[in-house]
C-alpha cells in the first residue's frame, strides 16, 4: 500500500489506478495514452484500466505476462511473457514474445529459434520490438513485418537485462543489465559498450527503463524502499540522480511514458507473490507522474 508518509516528500506523484487486490503480483505497465494496462502476472490475465480495471486478455497456459509496451504505430500491445519461479508456476525454459491487437486477441508468440528463453521486458522503438533476458543477459530484436528475433546481445554476454529503449538517434539501443549496469548497443553493428557513472562505477539494479527526450529514468529496486533514477549521457559514460528527490516506493517494477506523464507500479506485491497461500490487503498502485518539456517533474 502506498502511505501518505512515503508521499509525503513529492508532490508530483499521483495514485490513478488501484488495481482489486486478488491480482496478486502486478509486474508490467503500459498506455495508449488514455486506457492503462497492466500485467496481473499469476492468473496470467493483463488488466485494461481507466476508472476501473477489467480483463483485457487471458495468456495460454504456461505463459505469464511481464514487461509490457503499447505499439502506437501498429494498435498492438506487446508482451514478455515467462514463468518466473513462484508458488503455482509450472517451471518451464522458454517463454514468448506474444503480440495482441487492440481488442486483446493473441496474434503472433515469438522466441529464439534455439535455447532457454526468459523474457522480463521489452520496448518499441522504429518499428521494431526489443525484448530482453532477465536470466542470460541477452536481447533480441523484432523488426518490422519480421518473422523471427534477431540476436543483439547474446545469451551469456550480459547477466540479466531489463529495460531496454532506443536513444534520441535511433542508432542505439540503451540496456538496464542488473547485475552489470548500463549499456549501449549498436543497431548497425551490434557493439556493445558499458556506461559507467560520473565516478566510475555501474549503475547496478535497474529494473524498469524508458526515455524522455534526452533523460532515461529507470526504477531502482536493489534497496527497499526504492527511488527512481534518472541518468544522462555524457562523454564516456551517464551522469545519474534521482528523478524526485526522497521519493521512496514499497515495490516498484516497471515504468512506461506515455508522451506527457510517467506511470509506475509503485507496489507489485513480489514479497508476497512467494509466499504460499498469501493474500493481498490493498491492490497495487499506479502512479502517475506528470512531465514537463524538460522531463522534469510537474
Amino acid at each position: 500500500m502506498i502511505t501518505a508518509a512515503l508521499l509525503l516528500a513529492a508532490a508530483a506523484p499521483q495514485s490513478v489506478v488501484v488495481v482489486p487486490p486478488e491480482h496478486r503480483l502486478i509486474e508490467g505497465v503500459a498506455s495508449d495514452g488514455k486506457t492503462i494496462f497492466v500485467s496481473s502476472v499469476l492468473d496470467r490475465q493483463i488488466l485494461a484500466c481507466e476508472s476501473e480495471c477489467s480483463l483485457f486478455a487471458t495468456l495460454p497456459v504456461g505463459l505469464h505476462p511481464m514487461g509490457m509496451a503499447w505499439d502506437a504505430a501498429r494498435k498492438r500491445l506487446w508482451v514478455a511473457a515467462d514463468c518466473p519461479a513462484l508458488p503455482g508456476i509450472a517451471k518451464c525454459d522458454r517463454g514468448a514474445l506474444v503480440e495482441l491487437d487492440s481488442s486483446g486477441k493473441l496474434l503472433r508468440q515469438f522466441a529464439p529459434a534455439a535455447g532457454p528463453f526468459r523474457p522480463g521486458d521489452l520496448s518499441i522503438g522504429r518499428g521494431a520490438v526489443f525484448v530482453s533476458d532477465s536470466l542470460n543477459g541477452a536481447v533480441y530484436r523484432l523488426r518490422s513485418q519480421a518473422a523471427a528475433l534477431d540476436t543483439m546481445i547474446a545469451p551469456g554476454i550480459g547477466r540479466s537485462a531489463q529495460g531496454t529503449v532506443l536513444d534520441p538517434t535511433g542508432k542505439k539501443l540503451i540496456v538496464a543489465d542488473y547485475a552489470l549496469g548500463i549499456a549501449s548497443v549498436g543497431l548497425s553493428n551490434r557493439a556493445r559498450t558499458l556506461l559507467p557513472r560520473q565516478d566510475g562505477k555501474p549503475l547496478r539494479g535497474i529494473d524498469g527503463l524508458v526515455r524522455c527526450g534526452t533523460t532515461y529514468i529507470g526504477v531502482y529496486n536493489a534497496i527497499t524502499p526504492a527511488p527512481l533514477i534518472t541518468f544522462r549521457m555524457r562523454p564516456g559514460g551517464i551522469e545519474y540522480g534521482e528523478l524526485i528527490e526522497k521519493l521512496q516506493l514499497p515495490d516498484p517494477t516497471q515504468i512506461a511514458f506515455d508522451g506527457k506523464r510517467l506511470l509506475v507500479v509503485a507496489d507489485a506485491g513480489w514479497k508476497g507473490a512467494g509466499e504460499p497461500n498469501s493474500t493481498r490487503q490493498t491492490g497495487a498502485t499506479i502512479l502517475a507522474i506528470p512531465l514537463g518539456a524538460d522531463c522534469k517533474p510537474l
